[in-house]
């Protein structure tokens, strides 16, 4: 079933015809188009430009990891926990301000800003620097779930994003070549978030706030952007000569 696009600015859904509720499908569909998959061109090679794009563009880079540079560098050089939390959840709340100001997509900034908030209340009220770390470790343990579950029931995670961006929701279950690599790219990215744990899990039970801080700027996006490139490489051949729904790469989200 083909995606449908929605304006994110004027506030028209178009996912549903003549205004009716989406169906289903069509909001995977539409959760699909939010994921850095949406910027695949089959048949041809990522360059730094589209996996830029994927990762949200400077802005979506930037607004990824200063917080976290922000929280490592002031917690080092002051160790005070306050102001350590405080002015990372400023600036994702200055960077959900500014998106608002521009009319662009305000989805992953106020996501960012939202987590940030959940993080600082957690650190302040057990008064732990380390414990910053734990939502992060938590949704990194939620997606290796999912994707293992997802491909334990046959319906790898990869290949019903893929899927869903090219209007072939389950017809690449159907196909041996492309089930293959779409369940191939589904373990690729279950690697991802098994050396995120395996090295956030052991420094977070040390009470290593730099390294965990550390680790954490290296493995969000210059790992997943190394992932998501391995993962073009792998899907576009099965995929020459289709087109996903263009978007916008201010909506394409981190994971």
């Amino acid at each position: 079933m083909p995606t449908r696009k929605s304006d994110p600015e004027s506030g028209n859904d178009e996912s549903g015809k003549d205004g009716a509720t989406p169906t289903f499908s069509e909001s995977l569909a539409a959760a699909a188009q939010q994921s850095g998959f949406s910027q695949l061109k089959p048949g041809e090679t990522p360059n730094v430009r589209t996996v830029l794009a994927a990762v949200g563009g400077i802005r979506g880079v930037i607004e990824s990891i200063v917080p976290g540079i922000a929280f490592l560098a002031i917690y080092l050089t002051t160790h005070n926990l306050l102001i350590s939390v405080l002015v990372p959840a400023f600036i994702a709340l200055v960077f959900v301000v500014a998106r608002a100001g521009a009319r662009s997509s305000l989805s992953s900034a106020v996501t960012g800003a939202v987590l940030l908030a959940i993080t600082a209340v957690l650190t302040l009220v057990t008064g732990k620097a380390v414990n910053n770390f734990v939502p992060g470790i938590l949704i990194n343990a939620g997606f290796f779930v999912a994707l293992l579950v997802s491909i334990l029931v046959r319906w790898p995670l990869v290949g019903l994003i893929v899927g869903l961006l090219f209007g072939d929701v389950d017809g690449w279950r159907r196909d041996d070549a492309k089930r293959r690599i779409l369940t191939l790219a589904t373990w690729l990215w279950v690697a991802l978030f098994v050396i995120r744990l395996a090295l956030e899990v052991p420094l977070y039970f040390a009470n290593n706030v730099t390294a965990l801080g550390i680790v954490r700027l290296i493995t969000s996006v210059p790992l997943y952007a190394v992932f998501l490139w391995a993962t073009w490489l792998l899907v576009r051949g099965v995929y020459a000569g289709d087109k996903p729904e263009d978007t916008d790469p201010d909506d394409a989200e981190m994971v």
